[in-house]
């Protein structure tokens, strides 16, 4: 059959596969359980797979790379636009077969063992670190209901429930007490986590050397390093630093037309924590560049003296995609004198 180009629809237990030959013709379509997927593309000459770019799919994608087959990951929002007909499962691998073939249509890269442990440790960082903060919240709420109230954050909280515990004259019911203990365990059982998967990061840090490398880039320190190695991957997958920005949501959107060109905001895509992680990064560059001499630290004053703090912080969050994208891509270390 010469099959060439495999459209595969991935899922949680069926699979939908639809082969086609070199002029584009399909040859063969099967549905699939989980467990017969290898054994389908064991038997297949090696050939290009196309996938979407989405739960599991880094996961067959390195799979099906040791079996031999070329892995081509789509985002899809570029897989939509080319379902024929109805919605179904064998439309859909043909609609991820056709966009492989697509001229300007990006790929996603495998990502590998290492940068998943990466990301999954970042994201259990960050939902203890919503846990905590919606405990933090829901106990100032509770308290306020027995007319007790304190200033923010979560040090206040960690110094005050105690002292409330211990105080028998503000008021708290005894029945309300119990509550607030269990309610302080759980707060403690929290910050527990989150060290432990801070220290786990900051261990990976240490024994990566692209994330080495990473931390000579101001504003990035083990967690920033990290999730950026996590997210870019070597940078091979995009064409310069712009594409790398662009993919993070930290270039202007466009609204353009009859040729008036508009610029606004940022577009806001791609990946969130890791844009938050950039912006708070640049908020400590851009708060220290007037103790500074160098070229970077000259060209963020000048920018805040005309664009204002915010929109100079969100420049320097691209700025430090860019060069970080840079000293993935080209192997190398952060030069001052290039920035």
């Amino acid at each position: 059959m010469n099959i060439t180009t495999v459209g595969l629809d991935l899922a949680k237990n069926v699979f939908h596969v639809v082969c086609f030959n070199r002029h584009n013709k399909e040859v063969k379509k099967r549905m699939l359980r989980r467990n017969q997927v290898s054994q389908f593309f064991a038997q297949l000459p090696p050939c290009r797979v196309a996938m979407e770019a989405c739960a599991t799919s880094h996961y067959w994608g390195r799979k099906l790379t040791l079996i031999g087959h070329e892995v081509k990951l789509i985002p899809p929002q570029h897989v939509k636009p080319l379902v024929q007909g109805n919605k179904n499962d064998y439309n859909d691998a043909r609609a991820i077969a056709e966009a492989v073939d697509r001229p300007r249509v990006t790929f996603v890269a495998v990502k590998t063992e290492e940068e998943h442990d990466i990301q999954a440790i970042h994201r259990i960082r960050s939902q203890c670190l919503r846990d905590r903060t919606a405990l933090s919240n829901s106990t100032r709420g509770l308290l306020a209901e027995y007319g007790i109230s304190f200033s923010k954050g979560i040090s206040v909280l960690r110094r005050r429930i105690p002292e409330l515990l211990e105080d028998a004259d503000n008021g708290l019911s005894f029945r309300f007490r119990n509550i607030l203990a269990r309610r302080y365990e759980q707060l403690v059982a929290l910050e527990e986590h989150i060290a432990f998967y801070t220290k786990e990061l900051g261990l990976l840090s240490q024994q990566n050397e692209a994330c080495q490398r990473l931390q000579t880039i101001p504003g990035f320190g083990p967690i920033i390093a990290s999730a950026f190695r996590g997210t870019i991957g070597d940078g091979q997958s995009y064409a310069c630093g712009r594409h790398a920005a662009a993919s993070l949501g930290l270039v202007p959107k466009q609204w353009s037309s009859g040729g008036k060109n508009v610029l606004l905001g940022i577009s806001k895509r791609g990946d969130r924590y890791l844009r938050t992680l950039l912006v708070q990064g640049a908020r400590a560059v851009v708060l220290h560049a007037a103790n500074r001499d160098d070229s970077l630290s000259r060209w963020i004053i000048r920018l805040l003296e005309r664009r204002g703090w915010h929109k100079t912080v969100v420049a320097v969050a691209n700025k430090l995609a860019r060069i970080g994208w840079a000293v993935l891509r080209h192997n190398t270390r952060y030069e001052p004198n290039l920035a």
